[in-house]
């Protein structure tokens, strides 16, 4: 189990805002500057870096990123999973603040993620309880929400959305060995923390519907398809991978006379 305790008194964490990013230049400078505009109490900056990945952008995603002060990361492989995984290898921070580049998750929100890993959560998960008009599809909601009941039902897990808001530390990341690229991503560091035994939260966050450009995924069939399968493909993988790992062994005491 990682550790769980915290950072030595008078010392904050570093935060590296990791933002996977394809074709978002209309929304891309808004999300960069948000995130470096949050403030603690006494005005030091919250978020150390804002790491994009520029995952196989036709656009100008990763200028106008650095013109808004983020470091970007070229990811030319198409995959989300594999956008935040590239990312998260450049990133410097020890808490990871995960946050997509459409401008979907709302830069507010932040500062509680941020502070339940400061409380002593190993991954604070931003659950979309009331997401605006316009911002999750039917097809979204309903895959949400089967794979959060199969997630439910596999591992007894009180997991309440597969939000993609989220914090972690990252010794906490390191320790779950991600292994998906694509968009079974969210699942797996949720499976694998409950697994493992980390300490998780679930806290509301706000979900805006895009003011510009198109979602990878609601955005066309291929997209709302390949999430899906990729989401359920991975609770099947996992659930398959646990029951082949052997079942522990109760040692056998020694017999007295």
């Amino acid at each position: 189990m990682v550790d769980q305790g915290s950072a030595p008194p008078g010392r904050r964490r570093t935060v590296s805002a990791i933002v996977p990013a394809r074709n978002e230049q209309e929304c891309i400078q808004a999300v960069v500057s948000s995130l470096l505009a949050l403030r603690h109490a006494d005005g030091q900056a919250l978020i150390d870096e804002v790491v994009v990945a520029d995952n196989g952008c036709t656009d100008d995603t990763a200028g106008r990123a650095r013109d808004a002060g983020a470091r970007v990361v070229a990811v030319p492989q198409a995959g989300y999973g594999r956008a935040c995984w590239d990312a998260v290898q450049a990133a410097h921070g020890e808490v990871l603040l995960f946050v997509d580049g459409d401008g979907a998750a709302d830069a507010a929100d932040a500062p509680a993620l941020i502070d339940a890993i400061a409380g002593g959560a190993q991954l604070a998960i931003g659950v979309r309880h009331a997401p605006d008009a316009g911002a999750m599809t039917s097809a979204q909601r309903f895959g949400n929400a089967l794979a959060c009941l199969l997630m439910r039902c596999l591992w007894r897990m009180p997991v309440a959305d597969l939000g993609p808001h989220r914090a972690i530390r990252r010794d906490a990341f390191d320790a779950l060995d991600m292994q998906d690229r694509s968009f079974g991503w969210t699942v797996e560091m949720q499976v694998r923390a409950h697994v493992l035994g980390l300490r998780v939260a679930q806290l509301p966050v706000r979900w805006h519907a895009r003011t510009a450009g198109v979602s990878k995924i609601s955005g066309t069939l291929r997209g709302v398809v390949g999430a899906g399968v990729g989401i359920l493909g991975m609770i099947a993988r996992l659930w398959w991978r646990e029951r082949q790992r052997p079942a522990p062994t109760t040692p056998v005491s020694p017999k007295t006379t």
